[in-house]
């Protein structure tokens, strides 16, 4: 199979009514007027139904702040998220969030873990252990429904995160770096699990991360930010056939893609190092 090279798109703000999210020219600042820290400065882009778009961007760049933003945990910044066409003032039931610790209940067991939204909303028990067992099966873990968080792997533990969040049936996936914490190989395989899944619900998924590989791997398209303050860079098209499994890491294609976002995302963490590098100085001198 011929795989077409990489394409690059600028950031233009999409008017398409097939849009499940919009981030539109949002701005957030810390600090006082005196001494302010821009986290995002103006970022716009849109995630298109059953579309799998990944924010890449060095450390200290804005991404977890945009996070925030998106999911409805933060306030007090300039511009507007939408989902459709509704504005987000704050968490909104069609967006499910998976953060970088997983956040499993230690004395609840797998189906339990799952189950938990259900039960709060004030489904009975047999339907929301039979809607959380289809969950448990999609993210691989059958057999393991009465097990605790202490007797599961990491990778396992974030896969019944992932599968509380679906539970409720989110339209738009949120994730904020979920595989951080575990090894490479781990990484590797749990993405072809999140691909599989996304093709199977059809997902809209937004997700949050500075590793290089995972954004080839997972997305449609790649939205790069610079250094603070945390602008859009550029929107990269991701042309790689789907179904997508992490076999496709060795193909001359990734490579390329690898290598060019690398190049952008080299420049920008150098800013920030010489940033870090400028602030110490600055420091020492002050002691």
């Amino acid at each position: 199979m011929t795989l077409a090279a990489p394409s690059t798109t600028h950031a233009v703000q999409s008017q398409s009514k097939d849009n499940a999210l919009t981030v539109d020219n949002v701005y957030k600042q810390f600090g006082a007027n005196d001494a302010p820290v821009i986290a995002v400065d103006h970022m716009s882009f849109d995630v298109r139904q059953g579309e799998f778009v990944t924010v890449i961007g060095p450390s200290g760049c804005g991404k977890s702040t945009l996070f925030s933003i998106i999911g409805g945990l933060m306030g007090d910044y300039q511009g507007q998220v939408r989902v459709g066409n509704e504005p987000i003032n704050g968490p909104h039931p069609a967006v499910g969030m998976v953060f970088q610790e997983e956040s499993t209940f230690p004395w609840r067991n797998v189906i339990e873990n799952v189950a938990f939204p259900l039960e709060l909303n004030g489904i009975g028990k047999a339907e929301r252990h039979e809607r959380a067992q289809h969950f448990i099966n999609m993210v691989g873990l059958a057999g393991f429904e009465k097990r605790l968080p202490s007797e599961l792997s990491g990778g396992m533990r974030q896969r019944v995160s992932i599968a509380r969040t679906l539970v409720s049936q989110p339209k738009i996936l949120l994730m904020d770096e979920p595989f951080a914490a575990l090894d490479e190989q781990t990484r590797l395989l749990l993405g072809d699990k999140i691909t599989q899944i996304q093709q199977e619900l059809n997902q809209t998924t937004l997700l949050i991360t500075h590793n290089l590989t995972e954004a080839v791997q997972l997305s449609d398209r790649i939205v790069v930010m610079t250094y603070r303050p945390g602008r859009v860079k550029r929107i990269i098209d991701i042309d790689l056939p789907r179904p997508r499994t992490s076999d496709v890491v060795s193909s001359a294609a990734f490579g390329k893609y690898v290598a060019e976002i690398w190049g952008d995302l080299r420049e920008e963490a150098s800013r920030g190092m010489a940033d870090s590098e400028s602030h110490a100085v600055k420091d020492a001198a002050r002691g």
